[in-house]
């Protein structure tokens, strides 16, 4: 149950409020800023923003890709592309890399590698409870850790399929749960099982200290640095 806690946390909390985008050389070129606005007042009102609605496929609809977000998308290559031609480097657009988009994948690459890391979570929990009692001990403990990393794949996925604020928060703490899972369970493992009021006054530190870490970063500042800091100081 207290693992569980860690992703209802993780999904409650990632919900309320919405970071400022970070602003980039790609997206503050005023080339890309004229692209756009011209582009949303010609083809995302009115008339013609009936016929994008019309002619969009349903795969693009049901990801939620919008005429705006068509509009910034064909004008950051469009951005790129005239970089590239007076001699400059790729910039960065939004705090990102900018990556062609295949389907309604924005980031089919990385997407593709999360649904097989989430795969091959999944085949294992199914291999490890098939072996395992369940009256092992250790036993609820692993398949929490198993469920939570599960649960942070499927955002991984989320996404690099489908980037918005909502699931770059999702992807960033569902990944932070795991981190701090990973340690709970080595408590439980080492001093748990002899004491175990250690592991459940270790678990409810870890839980507090994962809701400060989300309330920082989702009503104070969406951090990038700080987040891999943070995550990096915990795992040493």
């Amino acid at each position: 149950m207290r693992g569980n806690a860690l992703a209802f946390y993780c999904l409650g909390l990632a919900a309320f409020g919405l970071p400022a985008a970070s602003c980039s050389q790609g997206d503050r070129e005023p080339y890309y800023r004229d692209c756009v606005q011209l582009c949303e007042r010609h083809n995302c009102t009115g008339a013609r923003l009936r016929v994008f609605h019309k002619l969009q496929p349903l795969y693009m609809m049901a990801a939620g890709w919008s005429c705006a977000d068509d509009c910034q998308y064909n004008c950051m290559w469009l951005t790129v592309g005239l970089y590239i031609q007076e001699g400059h480097k790729v910039p960065q657009f939004y705090g990102k890399w900018p990556f062609y988009r295949f389907l309604f994948f924005q980031e089919p690459a990385s997407a593709f590698a999360s649904m097989l890391n989430g795969l091959a979570n999944y085949v294992m929990l199914g291999r490890y409870r098939a072996a395992v009692p369940l009256e092992s001990p250790m036993y609820h403990t692993c398949i929490s850790f198993a469920m939570i990393t599960l649960n942070a794949w499927v955002w991984s996925t989320v996404f690099h399929t489908r980037d918005t604020p909502l699931t770059e928060k999702m992807d960033y703490f569902c990944a932070s749960s795991v981190v701090l899972y990973s340690i709970y369970l080595c408590c439980v493992r080492t001093m748990g099982l002899t004491h175990p009021w250690t592991a459940s006054i270790f678990g409810v530190l870890l839980i507090g200290l994962f809701t400060c870490h989300i309330w920082y970063l989702t009503f104070v500042r969406f951090d990038y640095g700080y987040n891999m800091a943070a995550n990096v100081l915990i795992e040493t």
